[in-house]
């Protein structure tokens, strides 16, 4: 906390950037501006019409102290949206439909975690690791049938995280089609090519997509819950159907949310990691010769992808009350956007912040959040993504570019959603 100084305030190109989803599909651009906010507004107000005043935080190690002061900076809504956005999640849209877990505050926020938390601890994974290889290994497979070219995003990295989420929970396969329709629309419900459908020209329009969807998950999510209740296996499903929270069975609302929580984050975020890596390794034929040459550097790899991509663009904390940040008054009830995005790219905390390297020290990215908050996936993440590149680059003797890639139209979950590549294959 510092002295109380002059309200700094975001320029107007910024802030527009920031909350755009057409800038996240242009990186460059929006790179470049928030290199600007970082050097020139670190923590600074944004004031744009239609939009709640809100504060944005750039830098990395602004976003790990606020996400560590969550008695202060507390959760609720947890992607920015327009006024009219937040004004209906509250009335009719997602929040009528589930709470998830990155809503939630302490004490229940940890009560609720601690229900799953065990499954996804590196004890725990190990025991899996036979069934993700695998699956892996089928995707390999797959990639190796394919000829020597195709799109790596849609032909193997969207599939094989869902795939894996799948089996932990204890999902069908027949349910595959579903789960993916599912995580298409309520994570990229702005781009038509992953939803097939035209994007939300309206707030009213976009909470009556979530509703619909919504609707869809409950209904499937409250068989799977039933089924687990009357024939308990060992799954997440089961966990989370039997979870019990001060003594009583957690409702369905809860349910919902926690579902939903653990099939659309384990799935979009590590898809668009390890989508992220290839097209980084195909655009880098050296580095791409120094992994092939030492797969000790799996773990960097993995790593790095993941700050180099930032799956998840931001989250928003509400001050619980007034206080100062970095010198700036934040009043009760504001919104503070940490900008993951901004913060895994900061030069004060990564030398380089633009290169992408296979070698970089295990570091501290904000790539899978912070503080209490912190993925509650992330061993898994880095796990099946591990384990993906341990059965692919061996025998991946070439890899470049066939055309441009392209990001997702998002400004919450994001990352390339085309990665067009030519490849050798022993």
């Amino acid at each position: 906390m510092n002295d109380v100084q002059a309200l700094d305030r975001v320029p107007d190109h910024i802030a527009r950037a920031v909350v755009d989803p057409h800038a996240y599909a242009e990186f460059d651009g929006l790179h470049a501006k928030l290199t600007e906010l970082r050097r020139e507004h670190p923590f600074a107000r944004a004031e744009i019409e239609g939009y709640n005043p809100f504060w944005i935080a750039s830098k990395c190690k602004d976003i790990q102290e606020i996400a560590r002061q969550s008695e202060i900076f507390r959760s609720g809504i947890y992607f920015i949206g327009t006024s009219k956005d937040i004004e209906l999640e509250y009335t009719q849209g997602k929040a009528s439909q589930e709470r998830v877990l990155t809503s939630l505050n302490a004490p229940e926020h940890m009560k609720y975690r601690l229900l799953t938390q065990n499954w996804f601890q590196p004890k725990s994974l190990r025991t899996m690791e036979e069934r993700i290889r695998k699956i892996a290994r089928r995707h390999v497979e797959e990639m190796a049938d394919l000829g020597g070219e195709c799109d790596f995003y849609h032909s193997i990295a969207v599939h094989y995280p869902l795939r894996v989420i799948m089996s932990i929970m204890g999902l069908e396969e027949q349910d595959e089609a579903f789960m993916m329709r599912l995580t298409q629309i309520v994570t990229n419900i702005d781009d038509p090519d992953l939803t097939g459908e035209p994007a939300p020209k309206s707030a009213e329009e976009r909470a009556q997509r979530s509703r619909a969807i919504s609707d869809e998950a409950s209904i499937f999510f409250k068989e799977v819950a039933r089924r687990r209740r009357a024939d308990p296996t060992d799954d997440v499903a089961t966990v989370i159907a039997n979870a019990k929270v001060n003594g009583e069975l957690i409702s369905d609302f809860d349910a919902l949310g926690y579902y939903m929580t653990v099939a659309i984050a384990g799935h979009d975020t590590t898809s668009a990691s390890v989508a992220g890596a290839i097209w980084a390794l195909a655009e880098r034929p050296s580095e791409f010769a120094r992994l092939i040459s030492d797969l000790s550097l799996i773990p960097n790899l993995v790593d790095e992808s993941v700050r180099w991509t930032t799956p998840i663009s931001h989250f928003l904390r509400t001050a619980g009350q007034d206080t100062v940040f970095r010198g700036q008054p934040v009043s009760k009830g504001e919104y503070v956007l940490l900008s993951y995005t901004s913060g895994n790219r900061d030069e004060e905390v990564f030398e380089d912040p633009f290169e992408f390297k296979i070698d970089r020290p295990m570091n501290k990215h904000v790539g899978f959040g912070f503080g209490s908050h912190v993925c509650l996936g992330q061993h898994l993440a880095r796990m099946e993504m591990t384990i993906l590149f341990q059965e692919l680059l061996p025998r991946l003797k070439s890899v470049e570019l066939t055309g441009t890639p392209k990001r997702k139209i998002t400004h919450a979950l994001g990352g390339p959603k085309f990665v067009p590549i030519r490849y050798k294959m022993s």
